[in-house]
């Protein structure tokens, strides 16, 4: 294990003797944090964040979406309010005469929006500094929270579980016994193995039938080129695709010890270090591996966010109600 990798030691939680490992998550998920992935609280948070969306960003999670193979035989709906990005061919012009506002047809060929949810439950994710949660339930909130929301709305949500293969997949649906089965899939999860994010993305794009958009929550402690790769084939066929980077404070930063033990928390190799002699090194190597996968991701038309565990996770939805946009 060397700091100069992509994938950077993960620092333990120790004193700063460094004479512990770092402790590992209790089985029970109800015993791990207070409370599920979702409160009532919450959920009453995300429906005014749902009328937030649906006044600002024309409802991304609207249940209704354009078809990407439109009919001869398509009849008029109704109309919802333009917005950036609607094609121009859709709007009434009439009914801007009336009313001075911009209105857009839709048909009956419109489709159900699928949203492919992808979580990374590799051992890395286990990761927490500090008093934070672990990166995983942190980035399971968020698919939670997704997932609610999209139903909400009647679109369609499918959840892929992944370490070193796809572990999990539940298909896309949108009924309120499927967020169920979704959530519980995700409070089950204790996270383990080593990373092979280009296998699982091999795997579910054959899994993913329908097009629609894809969204990664990892880490992404893996090579950069085979993980690009393996989103290509996703690219291909016109989803869209977003990468949420969940990352802790202290795996950016790489926090005061003298001397510590750092343990990598997928392959448990050991290596006791003075994180003095290494902090500037390790910044910028970490530093370095976000700035490229997030410059390789711009370059391929793909969305990258890098997400912090020491911020509330409610932001990453404002942020994914930007990334919208027809499917072409």
């Amino acid at each position: 294990m060397a700091f100069s990798t992509l994938r950077p030691p993960v620092p333990s939680g120790s004193t700063a003797s460094g004479s512990s490992r770092p402790p590992p998550l209790p089985r029970d998920p109800a015993l791990r944090y207070a409370g599920t992935l979702l409160s009532p609280d919450e959920l009453d948070r995300f429906k005014n964040l749902l009328l937030f969306a649906q006044a600002t960003v024309d409802g991304f999670f609207a249940g209704r979406h354009r078809s990407p193979h439109p009919g001869s035989s398509a009849e008029f709906r109704d109309y919802k309010d333009y917005v950036p990005g609607d094609s121009l061919d859709r709007i009434d012009w009439r009914a801007y005469g009336r009313t001075r506002r911009l209105f857009v047809r839709r048909y009956e060929d419109e489709t159900d929006m699928v949203a492919y949810l992808l979580v990374d439950t590799s051992g890395s994710m286990r990761f927490r500094g500090g008093m934070r949660s672990p990166k995983f339930f942190h980035a399971a909130r968020i698919a939670a929270a997704l997932s609610y929301l999209m139903s909400k709305q009647g679109d369609k949500a499918a959840l892929g579980l992944f370490a070193d293969t796809l572990k999990t997949w539940l298909p896309p649906g949108g009924t309120r016994r499927h967020l169920h089965e979704m959530i519980t899939a995700l409070e089950r999860v204790q996270p383990e193995r080593v990373t092979d994010l280009p296998a699982a993305l091999r795997l579910a794009a054959e899994a993913a039938r329908k097009r629609g958009r894809l969204v990664v929550l990892s880490d992404f402690f893996t090579d950069p080129v085979a993980l690009f790769d393996a989103l290509a084939q996703f690219q291909h066929r016109g989803f869209k695709i977003l990468l949420l980077q969940v990352l802790d404070p202290d795996e950016v930063e790489l926090p005061a010890h003298s001397v510590a033990r750092y343990v990598d928390l997928e392959t448990a190799e050991e290596v006791e270090v003075d994180a003095e002699d290494l902090r500037v090194l390790y910044r910028q190597n970490i530093r370095t591996a976000i700035d490229t996968l997030a410059r390789e991701a711009t370059a391929r038309g793909i969305e990258h966010q890098q997400v912090s565990t020491a911020e509330p996770y409610s932001r990453v939805l404002e942020a994914y109600l930007g990334f919208r946009g027809p499917i072409r």
